[in-house]
């Protein structure tokens, strides 16, 4: 076992383990760590505690100190520097007619490094973009491609339920999100519907994903033939998932039929078979295949 505390560096950001050292650390402490990019400043968002040694990425490296004002006064300042910078970079961007977009500077703590995140169609040649920014802020420059999903995680927003996106305020890192959630959620295949904010499928399509499949694994599939607990036999019209209830056409006599309601303790039934795809077209299983990650 070794002991480790939590640090993240920006908002939602993914979390590094550093060791204590023989710091008393809470949660939400600010701290000064070593990492590969340099002397960073960070917030314990996982308070001191003990992990197996095969959890934790050796070597761990140490906590420099707990944070000074004089160094949270700095990472203000960076703040702010980062903001001017911004303008700048978009500045020379149009100057040199880089089919690119700016999201996001981020100046390291000791200030050898200004990283400029965009994003852009495909590749972009932006070496004198590079030497311009370098000649104006005699620092290390660097510029580092992300995707839409990283973009939306950076610049937040509202998802279609009224919160601020997930991605952006509490998930660490992409969870993997593909079109078999929303079938199991019963969930309309349109694109438009199960998209987020960054034009993919929504991260939040995984938050249910096992209660779905638990509950779904009880209930027959619309279309099977089941035999209720008062003998009658019928096909199921269709199911509720979270009521656990099924309502089923039952011949009552007559050639007469009528659609019952049971719960799924009254029915007997076979296995529930795998689901199919659905009236689905090529073209829109093409458009919801490049909505996975």
């Amino acid at each position: 076992m070794i002991k480790v505390i939590g640090v993240r560096f920006r908002t939602a950001g993914k979390i590094y383990y550093f060791s204590p050292g023989s710091f008393e650390l809470a949660q939400g402490s600010n701290v000064i760590v070593e990492t590969a990019r340099g002397t960073e400043f960070g917030r314990v968002v996982l308070a001191p505690r003990e992990l197996d040694d095969e959890k934790v990425i050796q070597p761990l490296k140490s906590v420099v100190r707990v944070a000074t004002p004089e160094d949270e006064k700095r990472a203000a300042d960076n703040r702010r520097r980062e903001r001017e910078a911004f303008a700048v970079c978009r500045e020379k961007i149009a100057k040199h007619h880089l089919d690119m977009k700016l999201i996001d500077v981020e100046y390291t703590f000791d200030n050898n490094k200004i990283l400029f995140y965009f994003t852009a169609e495909g590749r972009v040649d932006f070496r004198e973009l590079v030497k311009d920014l370098a000649s104006v802020f005699r620092t290390r420059i660097e510029l580092r491609q992300i995707g839409v999903r990283d973009e939306t995680k950076i610049l937040g927003g509202i998802g279609i339920c009224g919160r601020p996106l997930c991605c952006h305020s509490y998930l660490s890192e992409f969870v993997p999100v593909s079109i078999k959630m929303a079938k199991e959620q019963n969930l309309s295949l349109n694109p438009v519907k199960i998209s987020g904010v960054c034009g993919r499928l929504m991260c939040c399509l995984k938050n249910e994903e096992e209660t779905y499949e638990y509950l779904n694994s009880k209930l027959p599939s619309v279309g099977d033939f089941v035999t209720t607990d008062d003998g009658m036999k019928g096909e199921v019209h269709s199911v509720s998932v979270l009521r656990q209830t099924v309502k089923v056409v039952v011949n009552i006599g007559n050639d007469d039929k009528e659609i019952r309601e049971y719960r799924v303790s009254q029915l007997k039934f076979k296995p529930r078979r795998k689901r199919d795809k659905g009236q689905v077209s090529e073209r829109e299983m093409k458009q919801l295949k490049e909505l996975e990650r």
